[in-house]
C-alpha cells in the first residue's frame, strides 16, 4: 500500500533519445547491471518514497517491466502509465513533451510527487531535499537546482533552464538555453543565429528534477490543452515542464522553492558519455555511497 503521507517518484522515460542513438534509459551503467533510473529509484526509497510511477510508451514496456520495475516491485509500489499520441493530432511520430509526460500520470498520483527524468543521475542529496520540504508541510512546489558545470558533457551541447531566483530564494523564472558547452572552466551558449553568450558556469540550472502537490493537474491540463490547439501541426514542438511553470510563475499562480545542491548530477546525453557515467557510479560505490549490488 502506497503511504498517503510519503511522496511518489514519477520517472519521465518516453522520449525516443534522437541525439543519443536508442533506448538509453536501459543501458547498464552500474556494476551489477543497474540503469542509471536504478540509482534515482534506489535514492528515493531511501529519502522515504513509497510509490514510483514509469511514464514510458507501450512499445517499451515488455523489457522495462523486466529490466527496470521488477528490480524494485518487492520495495516499493510500481505503476505504469503510456505517454501515447492516441486522441491527440496526428502527424506526429515523438511524444509531446515532458509537460504531457507528467499529464499522463495524473490518475495515479495522490501524494506529492517529484518528477525527474530517466537518464539523468541527481544524487541522493536532492530526493532527501524534496522529502524534507514535502514533510514540512509546505503548499509551494520545488526544484532543486545545480551548479551548470556539474552538469556539462564533454561530448557534446545541451539544454539547461537557467535559474532566477528571486531574494527569498523562490524560483521568479527560467531561461532556457539550448546549446551549451563547456569553455574550459566556464561555459557557453550558441543560438541557432551564431550568437555566442558566455556563462561563469555558476549559474543555477533546472535538471528537470521537480516537487509539485496534485494540485498542479488542473492547471497542467489547462495549459496542455492551449498548448495543443496552438501547436496542432507542428510535429516538432513539445510542451516543455519548465515553460509551464514559468508560465505559473509569471501569472502568480505558482511559487516555486529552489533547493540547491551541489552534489555530483550528471546524464547520458550522447553514447559518448555512457563509459563516463560509470566510471562515476563507480567512484561513488568506492565512496561508500551506494552498495555493489542495488538489489
Amino acid at each position: 500500500m502506497t503511504s498517503t503521507n510519503s511522496p511518489t517518484l514519477v520517472v519521465m522515460a518516453a522520449g525516443l533519445g534522437s541525439r543519443y542513438g536508442g533506448l538509453k534509459q536501459l543501458d547498464v551503467v552500474g556494476p551489477s547491471g543497474e540503469s542509471i533510473m536504478d540509482y534515482s529509484i534506489y535514492d528515493a526509497i531511501r529519502a522515504g518514497f513509497s510509490k514510483v510511477v514509469f511514464v514510458i510508451r507501450k512499445d517499451i514496456e515488455a523489457g522495462f517491466r523486466e529490466s527496470v520495475g521488477a528490480r524494485f516491485a518487492s520495495r516499493i509500489a510500481v505503476e505504469y502509465v503510456f505517454q501515447e499520441l492516441d486522441g491527440l493530432p496526428s502527424g506526429r511520430t515523438k511524444p509531446w513533451g515532458t509537460a504531457h509526460a507528467v499529464l499522463v500520470a495524473a490518475e495515479a498520483i495522490q501524494t506529492p510527487l517529484a518528477v525527474i527524468n530517466a537518464d539523468d543521475f541527481y544524487g541522493a542529496a536532492s530526493f532527501r531535499l524534496l522529502a524534507q520540504h514535502f514533510g514540512s508541510g509546505s503548499p509551494d512546489d520545488a526544484m532543486v537546482a545545480y551548479p551548470l558545470r556539474n552538469t556539462l558533457s564533454p561530448f557534446g551541447t545541451v539544454s539547461r533552464g537557467i535559474c532566477e531566483l528571486d531574494f527569498d530564494g523562490y524560483l521568479s523564472g527560467i531561461r532556457e538555453l539550448t546549446r551549451i558547452a563547456a569553455d574550459g572552466e566556464h561555459a557557453q551558449n550558441t543560438n541557432s543565429n551564431g550568437h555566442v553568450t558566455p556563462l561563469t558556469g555558476d549559474e543555477l540550472v533546472s535538471m528537470n528534477i521537480w516537487g509539485f502537490t496534485p494540485a498542479i493537474f488542473p492547471a497542467l491540463r489547462e495549459y496542455f490543452g492551449r498548448f495543443v490547439s496552438k501547436h496542432a501541426d507542428d510535429v516538432n514542438t513539445e510542451a516543455f515542464l519548465p515553460s509551464f511553470v514559468d508560465e505559473m510563475i509569471a501569472a502568480g499562480r505558482a511559487r516555486v522553492r529552489v533547493l540547491q545542491t551541489y552534489g555530483p548530477s550528471f546524464g547520458i546525453t550522447y553514447r559518448e558519455d555512457l563509459p563516463r557515467v560509470a566510471t562515476s557510479i563507480r567512484a561513488l560505490i568506492a565512496a561508500g555511497q551506494y552498495p555493489e549490488r542495488l538489489s
